[in-house]
C-alpha cells in the first residue's frame, strides 16, 4: 500500500508577510520598554536570559535576509509540514548563534532587522527556494515557519517578563495550523479529532475513522495551550488536569506524541 499523502494547506502570501512584520513589531515595541534588570532576568529556555531571547528573535527575520543573499538551491528539500520535526536537530547550533549576537543596542538591532527584512523580501516570489538549516524550502513556506518562531517566542517573552505582548491573529492562526498539521503527519490516521478553535481541526492516530456525527475520540484546546504542548512548553497531564485540554475517548491521549518540535 502506498504511503498516505501528507496533508497540505495553503496560506495567503500577503497575509503571512504582513503577519510576520506585525508580530515582529509587537515584540520590538515591548523589548524597547524593558530595563537592564529585566533584560538580565531568566527565561524558561534553559540558561537564556531575556536579553538572549530578545536577540534570538531578531534571527527569525535576519536569517531570511541572509539566506536570500545566498545562491538559490537547485531543488526543494523540505516540505512545510515536515519543518516542525526537523527543528529537533538544531538546538546546539541555534544556541551558539544566539549567543554570538551583539545585543548592546537592542532597539537599533530590531530597527535594522525589520528594515532589511522588508526591503529584501519585497517582490521576491513565494516559489523562490531558500537554503535553511534543515534543507531548501520555498520562501512562502519558510515565512510560515517564521510565524511559529515569532508566536512561540512572544509567549516565552510574556512568560519571562509578565508583559502582555499581543499575538497577531494571522500569525497565531498560521502557527496553530502548521503545528496541527504536523501532528497529523506524525500520527496519521482518523481515530482522533483534534480541535483548536477557531483555527484548526485535524484527524490523526491510526484506528477507525469516523465519517459523520460526533467523533468517538476528541481532543480540544485553545491555540496558545496547543502551541505550548506542541513545543514542549507545557505537559499533557498538567494541562488536562487544569482543564485547559479536553479529551474524550479511549484513544484521545496525545502525551506520547508531544512535543512536536525540539
Amino acid at each position: 500500500m502506498p504511503p498516505a499523502k501528507k496533508r497540505t494547506r495553503s496560506y495567503d502570501s500577503a497575509k503571512i508577510r504582513a503577519a510576520v512584520l506585525t508580530q515582529f513589531e509587537h515584540v520590538r515595541e515591548a523589548v524597547a520598554t524593558l530595563s537592564a534588570e529585566q533584560l538580565d532576568g531568566p527565561t524558561r529556555l534553559g540558561e537564556w536570559t531575556v536579553r538572549d531571547l530578545a536577540g534570538h528573535i531578531t534571527m527569525v527575520l535576519g536569517s531570511v535576509v541572509r539566506k536570500l543573499s545566498e545562491p538559490e538551491p537547485a531543488k526543494l528539500e523540505l516540505a512545510l509540514v515536515d519543518w516542525p520535526a526537523a527543528t529537533a536537530t538544531a538546538a546546539a547550533t541555534i544556541d551558539e548563534d544566539t549567543r554570538a549576537i551583539d545585543t548592546g543596542d537592542l532597539p537599533g538591532l530590531y530597527a535594522r532587522t525589520a528594515a532589511r527584512f522588508e526591503e529584501r523580501i519585497a517582490g521576491v516570489p513565494d516559489e523562490r527556494l531558500v537554503p535553511t538549516r534543515f534543507g531548501a524550502m520555498r520562501l512562502g513556506d519558510h515565512l510560515v515557519t517564521r510565524t511559529v518562531e515569532l508566536i512561540v517566542h512572544t509567549d516565552d517573552l510574556n512568560a519571562a517578563t509578565g508583559l502582555d505582548i499581543p499575538y497577531d491573529r494571522q500569525a497565531l492562526a498560521a502557527c496553530t495550523r502548521l503545528l496541527a498539521d504536523a501532528l497529523a503527519v506524525k500520527a496519521p490516521g482518523g481515530a482522533v479529532e483534534v480541535r483548536v478553535p477557531p483555527f484548526a481541526v485535524v484527524q490523526c492516530v491510526e484506528g477507525p475513522r469516523h465519517t459523520r456525527g460526533t467523533p468517538p475520540n476528541v481532543v480540544e484546546t485553545d491555540p496558545l495551550t496547543w502551541i505550548r504542548l506542541a513545543t514542549g512548553r507545557a505537559r499533557w497531564a498538567r494541562e488536562l488536569d487544569a482543564a485547559r485540554v479536553g479529551a474524550s475517548g479511549e484513544r484521545a491521549d496525545l502525551a506520547a506524541l508531544l512535543p512536536l518540535m525540539g
